[in-house]
């Protein structure tokens, strides 16, 4: 009766790695995205909570918004992704982007942003 050794093959497990290196290549690139969205987002919701930004103009709002998000290192790939508007003492604001990762080769990732607030004006 002949035995056969029992286990992964080095073929098996060099596929396994190869697999496991992608994925963590993937992560390694889709993670910086999410995190800058996560600073975009602490900056509108301190904005949105703190009256005396509140009572500015909204360009001035703007100008703070960026002044934040510059501090942070952070900045919106262009001014459109943020909407503000007054209506009528809420003020509305709208986050909408997306950012485009190269991956390998002719292969790309697009992750998109939706984020959407609202503030009472004092």
């Amino acid at each position: 009766m002949a035995r056969h050794e029992r286990g992964a093959s080095f073929f098996s497990m060099l596929i396994v790695l190869m697999m496991a290196g992608s994925l963590l290549a993937t992560a390694f690139k889709i993670y910086q995205p999410y995190l800058d969205h996560m600073a975009v987002k602490s900056v509108l919701e301190n904005i949105t909570v703190d009256y005396d930004e509140l009572r500015k103009p909204l360009a001035t709002i703007r100008t703070d918004i960026n002044q934040r998000l510059y501090i942070n290192q952070v900045s919106l790939p262009n001014p459109e992704a943020l909407s503000i508007i007054d209506d009528k003492g809420l003020l509305k604001f709208d986050l909408k982007y997306e950012v485009r990762l190269p991956m390998f080769f002719n292969v790309d990732a697009v992750i998109k942003f939706a984020e959407y607030y609202e503030a009472v004006r004092p």
